[in-house]
């Protein structure tokens, strides 16, 4: 059995539907709420209800349990995450429920950088995160990965939306040539699963990417003509985006932006070209090759309706 933290996310719903897709039975903890949890639908699952900082939940939803892909994150809920407290506080809680319950394997995403010398505050909780289960004597893989892209993810879709309320002019943070290497959601995904498999990859950290290294302006670009969304792009020095940023995610806290995702944008996030075929085999799709999901959408619509919701 797997047990899988954020897998109402991105990147775990996509994870989930290839564990299943492979046999693999699965499990998800899903903090207690009142919203209806975005899972895949038709597939069999099994549901844990729980906290990850609470240890007596997490010992429950390990019962039969014999791997975890803890997936669960604070960085795109903005300023008022307190990353500390679901980052470090969670993984604490998360391997002492583990060592406790006898969990073989480990398997967590963290992100290009990671470093808990990062001036970056998710990249630091993503290094410190690291050092813990490196340190937690269970076996572990650690996957850092680049950007993220595809339908409804907090990259290409969050700069649609945010494209289609600035009327005119949008800005690129500095001179746009800070370098990308997105890696789409169905690579990482298979990446993910797979690495179950590799005897090699225990007690490992490996870097993935996708195929291509793109320049920040180059990916603006590609967004906005895949969404059909006619911009004038120009420069604005990075302290002063993210500064913006932070203003409109306190006073509009329903935007699809976290000063976190800002981060992203401030610094190059590669790694080498070739990383998902030498290590899983796998030929990774190119950017390009999978914007469909921004065509023929009413971006504006769609941003003033995610405002309401996450206001509401």
């Amino acid at each position: 059995m797997i047990l899988v933290t954020g897998g109402t996310g991105f990147i775990g719903s996509a994870l989930i539907r290839h564990l299943v897709e492979e046999g693999r039975k699965v499990r998800v903890l899903l903090r207690p709420s009142s919203d209806t949890p975005n899972l895949p639908t038709g597939i069999p699952l099994e549901i844990a209800i729980g906290n990850i900082s609470d240890e007596k939940n997490l010992r429950s939803a390990m019962i039969g349990v014999d791997t975890i892909y803890h997936l669960a994150g604070a960085e795109w809920q903005g300023v008022r995450a307190d990353l500390n407290e679901i980052e470090i506080t969670g993984i604490k809680s998360i391997l002492k429920a583990a060592q406790d319950a006898g969990i073989k394997r480990i398997v967590y995403i963290s992100h290009i950088g990671a470093d808990r010398a990062s001036a970056y505050p998710v990249l630091k909780v993503k290094g410190i995160t690291e050092e813990f289960i490196r340190k937690s004597g269970i076996t572990y893989t650690i996957i850092r990965s680049s950007l993220v892209f595809g339908p409804n993810d907090h990259f290409t879709t969050a700069l649609a939306k945010l494209m289609s309320l600035f009327p005119i002019f949008f800005p690129i943070p500095g001179d746009g040539q800070v370098m990308f290497q997105p890696i789409w959601i169905e690579d990482l995904a298979a990446c993910l699963s797979w690495s179950l498999d590799r005897e090699e990859m225990k007690n490992q950290t490996y870097t993935i990417g996708g195929p291509e290294f793109i320049s920040l302006s180059e990916v603006f670009h590609k967004v906005a003509d895949s969404a059909g969304i006619r911009r004038k792009f120009f420069s604005l020095p990075p302290t002063y985006f993210r500064l913006g940023g932070v203003l409109l995610e306190y006073f509009l806290p329903g935007l699809p932006l976290s000063v976190y995702w800002l981060d992203y944008l401030s610094t190059s996030r590669t790694c080498e070209i070739d990383t998902v075929s030498r290590i899983f085999g796998l030929l990774p799709s190119r950017f390009e090759q999978h914007l469909g999901h921004l065509k023929n959408q009413k971006w504006l619509k769609l941003a003033f309706k995610d405002m309401r919701f996450r206001k509401g």
